[in-house]
């Protein structure tokens, strides 16, 4: 990941307990352009109190799932005025920072610590999506044999001229 890029990262919020009193949160951010980008965000109340004590928070506990969710939404509904910078650290370590730009200066309203997930967690996390691929890809090729068996049967020729052309891929971005 170059510094400065900007990339969209996928966030899964995680509540243990009820939501409207929480016993924990996590945070998960992942990448579908690195799979082995995986950062765990967790906090329970007693981290919580530290993080308001130093970030001079005015929510609890009980409201901070539903502060991340309002913030990140608003990341996406108004990028021109909320923004959400992932920085990374040395030694595994990263803040997402949730930041107001008001014009004439930028705010920072709350700032979350990650840390790399564990190597078990990445590894799960990877074996998942590609196990998504790999059936998505099967129900494709399952689609694609329907619809030649349709086509040899409506238009026999039309089905040889299509097995007969070279496949055309999309330019992927390495090849601009």
């Amino acid at each position: 990941h170059e510094a400065g890029t900007l990339e969209a990262v996928r966030v899964k919020v995680l509540v243990l307990g009820e939501e409207s009193s929480p016993d924990s949160v996590r945070v998960e951010l992942t990448s579908e352009s690195d799979l082995f980008f995986h950062y765990t965000h967790s906090l329970d109340e007693g981290g919580f109190r530290l993080v308001q004590e130093q970030q001079k928070l005015v929510v609890d506990f009980s409201e901070y799932v539903s502060v991340l969710v309002r913030m990140l939404n608003e990341c996406i509904r108004e990028p021109h005025s909320h923004l959400a910078v992932f920085v990374m650290q040395r030694g595994g370590r990263g803040h997402l920072d949730f930041i107001q730009n008001m014009e004439y200066k930028f705010i920072e309203l709350l700032s979350c610590a990650f840390e790399t997930s564990p190597e078990e967690t990445v590894r799960q996390s990877v074996t998942f999506r590609y196990n998504s691929v790999k059936s998505r890809l099967a129900l494709m090729q399952a689609r694609l044999q329907d619809i030649n068996a349709l086509v040899k049967i409506k238009n026999p020729s039309l089905l040889l001229q299509l097995q007969r052309a070279p496949p055309r891929f999309p330019a992927s971005n390495s090849q601009r």
